[in-house]
């Protein structure tokens, strides 16, 4: 029988633009749109879907209900919908006319340094500041984000200093989200590197400015012009060349060159014509946020508008409080920041998450509300997770051999605890990199501060292993992780770390073998020995043939046994190997249909060594 025509029923869809969940259910859609569960049913029915009313619809499902009855909508990720509702409850708007942004003051410039490892970001930042930071750094690495005021020429320029190891992709990406120009260091004796191209392409991805230093101007191998050339290549042109972006040549050591850079910078952000008010609420973005023993939760924002006020009630992601104290760069507590100021907020419920976006609200009933909001969509998430890594088995860097099973995609599960945000997330990225299509990493739990005890019980429920950058497991963690023999490795240079995870990785792929042929003897005659059998009187004509080797029995180019050989003799001795060329007898394990003509191929399988 034919099914009917599904007709939409006569209720008006809703005007202006319809946020839809993903995944979301003919129960959750329908009311959203104004009709029942069973109309989205019944009409996905006669597109030939058979769901049922508590089943999740995939996008173009609910698409093409929405286009059937001519509702506008937009699909949002799990949580983002009550995300736009969480702005509105905070009151923030986004959007500023063109009138209303010339109206504002100028405010500093944010500059973020970028650049190879090793080629004196944090000399040129030192150098800035007049502040040594280069000291006591584990593997030569700034590991954390600072930000820092500068004054020249009466105006204040801010710096945001961003690690150099290649490892923290994701924290050079940030900085460069929330900056206004980029200065890429290159230094004149080493040239453009791989990460002088990979934080190009972060500050390209940002839409910025591009200020070069061309540093280390002073050693003698020092080559400006030729940094210039590569730079151009890369489709920066210097505007002594005729292109248009400012090149400086420096030495972080010396200081010569600093002071024309620093014009430069003011010279584009002039160019930019970079404003924003002081008034009103503030908000801005969370640049770094660790746990510190006294002071508790400590966040280092950047306000990007407004004024920031001690007293002011924030929330920063799953996180929110009433401002205790604000700290400037230089160690003082102040009463209040305005625009692009850094400052270390004290106060705040948790750790905050670096990158999040942070915003004064209306009253701390507000904030509150919007951070368990928040927490809640960020447990259910992590919820999910941990069953997913939980039913996938998983296996330990300690057990991974054990773990193998054929076939099957092998998975390690993972806690990973750092001392501040910004390690954390750079430490995740460099370990995603490592995943391939037969090893999975899973992220059972990731999370500032030290290992305790719920990371082991977390562990040992879903049969992770825990790894800390940074941090230390307590007295009662390590007896727990005893008992429950999970396996905590604590790293303070992330190149071991990566190292590490990756040979493990490596260990739990399954090994590979490729078959390489040894050696080909003829079968020229056989003989028959009381006690043995049939011996096959052979002779070598290619490689090597081997006692104990693995052979394949060929019959006019058809396998037609496989074994090893049992004997192998010349003359009347017994031997390990004959080459090709010579004659041999040979005995196979337990094969004796013996006839001249076949042939006698050797092998072995060797292991493809995993790159």
């Amino acid at each position: 029988m034919d099914m009917p025509t599904y007709t939409a029923v006569d209720a008006p869809v809703p005007e202006g633009t319809v946020v839809i969940e993903r995944a979301s259910t003919p129960q959750e859609l329908g009311p959203k749109l104004n009709r029942t569960a069973a109309d989205v049913v019944r009409f996905l029915m006669q597109q030939g879907e058979m769901v049922t009313a508590t089943q999740s619809l995939s996008d173009d499902m609910i698409e093409l209900f929405a286009a059937e009855i001519g509702a506008d909508i937009r699909l949002v990720d799990p949580g983002e919908e009550q995300e736009v509702e969480l702005l509105k409850l905070l009151q923030v708007d986004e959007e500023v006319d063109d009138e209303t942004y010339e109206s504002w003051p100028t405010r500093p410039p944010v500059i973020t340094v970028m650049g190879h490892v090793d080629h004196g970001k944090t000399k040129l930042l030192d150098y800035i500041r007049n502040a040594n930071v280069v000291a006591g750094e584990a593997g030569g690495i700034t590991q954390h984000i600072g930000a820092y005021q500068v004054e020249r020429e009466g105006q204040l320029i801010t710096f945001i200093d961003t690690p150099g190891h290649e490892a923290f992709t994701a924290m050079r990406a940030r900085g460069a989200q929330a900056t206004d120009i980029v200065v890429l260091v290159v230094a004149a004796d080493d040239g453009v590197m791989p990460q002088t191209i990979e934080a190009l392409n972060h500050a390209r991805a940002a839409d910025v400015p591009i200020v070069v230093a061309i540093n280390k101007i002073d050693k003698e191998n020092a080559n400006p012009d030729r940094v210039m050339q590569q730079l151009s290549e890369e489709g920066l042109v210097p505007e002594a060349w005729g292109g248009d972006t400012v090149m400086v040549p420096l030495s972080a050591l010396t200081g010569e060159g600093v002071d024309d850079l620093l014009d430069n910078l003011l010279v584009v952000a002039e160019l930019e014509d970079l404003r924003a008010t002081p008034e009103g609420r503030a908000r801005g973005i969370v640049l770094e946020s660790h746990l510190d023993i006294g002071r508790g939760p400590v966040a280092t924002v950047l306000v990007q508008r407004g004024t920031l006020g001690v007293g002011d009630p924030v929330v920063a992601g799953s996180s929110w409080g009433r401002v205790r104290a604000l700290i400037n760069d230089r160690g003082e507590q102040v009463k209040q920041a305005g625009p692009s100021t850094p400052v270390e907020v004290l106060g705040i419920s948790e750790v905050a998450v670096a990158g999040d976006r942070f915003v004064v609200a209306p009253d701390e009933k507000t904030a509150a509300k919007v951070a368990a909001a928040r927490e809640h969509w960020k447990r259910q998430a992590a919820l999910g997770r941990e069953a997913h890594a939980a039913a996938g088995g998983g296996a330990k860097l300690e057990d991974i051999f054990q773990q193998i099973q054929a076939g099957e995609t092998a998975t390690l599960n993972l806690v990973v605890k750092a001392d501040v945000t910004g390690s954390l997330e750079a430490v995740t990225e460099s370990l995603r990199k490592l995943e391939r299509d037969d090893v999975k990493l899973s992220f059972v739990h990731r999370a500032v501060g030290g290992i305790t005890q719920y990371d082991v019980q977390l562990a040992a429920a879903s049969n992770a292993t825990i790894i800390g950058f940074n941090v230390r497991p307590d007295r009662k963690a390590r007896e727990l992780a005893e008992q429950e023999h999970v396996e905590i490795r604590t790293y303070e240079i992330i190149y071991k770390l990566i190292e590490d995870v990756e040979a493990a990785m490596l260990g739990m792929l399954a090994p590979e073998f490729e078959e390489v042929v040894t050696g080909e003897a003829e079968v020229r005659e056989v003989f028959r020995v009381p006690r043995v059998g049939a011996v096959a009187g052979c002779y070598v004509t290619n490689g090597t043939i081997t006692r104990g080797s693995k052979v394949r029995f060929l019959r006019e180019g058809t396998v037609i046994w496989k074994g090893t050989i049992s004997s192998l003799r010349r003359f009347k001795d017994d031997v390990r190997e004959v080459a090709a060329g010579f004659e041999c007898g040979v005995g196979l394990s337990d094969f004796q249909d013996l006839k001249p003509g076949d042939i006698i191929e050797t092998y072995e399988e060797r292991e493809i060594p995993r790159t």
